[in-house]
């Protein structure tokens, strides 16, 4: 069924599919086993690019058989593809751009959706470390009231998760 209609709506849904992946892999593969290269994320600088940019290689490759695939014979594989490199891009532009400066314009937004993300990516760098971190998502986040509640919620328990020195 190889109508635009169809192609748009495999194109939005991979977008928000992507999301959902995305928060998944964030939270249980970016920090878990392959925290080896997206600690580099959480640490300072120390040029252009960082470990943690081997993932968009690696979705890139995903994204670009897939368009491969769909334009040999295989249609909706093409639009899965591109719905995964429109996300690619809203995360450079937003993630990468808005809320880690890796772009020469510095802009802070002061109300909004952008703030709300903005802020809540920021939430999820408080924590030091790949343990009790909030907000994983790139392109959706809870509210910022919700995500400081709940870094105070682990804040308290990992304090009294410590021996006491006395």
């Amino acid at each position: 069924m190889d109508t635009p209609l169809a192609s748009l709506g495999i194109l939005v849904a991979t977008v928000a599919g992507m999301e959902v992946f995305a928060w998944a892999a964030h939270r249980w593969i970016m920090h878990g086993w392959g925290w080896g290269w997206h600690r580099s994320h959480h640490e300072p600088a120390t040029g252009w690019f960082e470990k943690n940019d081997l993932y968009a290689v690696v979705f890139a490759g995903v994204a670009i058989v897939l368009i491969a695939l769909g334009t040999s014979g295989h249609w909706p594989l093409q639009w899965v593809g591109a719905g995964m490199t429109l996300y690619g891009a809203l995360y450079f532009f937003v993630h990468d751009g808005l809320v880690h400066k890796r772009w020469p314009w510095r802009w802070v937004p002061r109300s909004g959706y952008l703030k709300r993300l903005y802020q809540a990516h920021r939430l999820h760098h408080a924590v030091h470390g790949r343990e009790d971190c909030v907000s994983f998502g790139f392109l959706w986040a809870p509210a910022p009231d919700r995500l400081k509640q709940r870094l105070q919620q682990v804040q308290r328990l990992r304090k009294e998760r410590r021996p006491s020195r006395g």
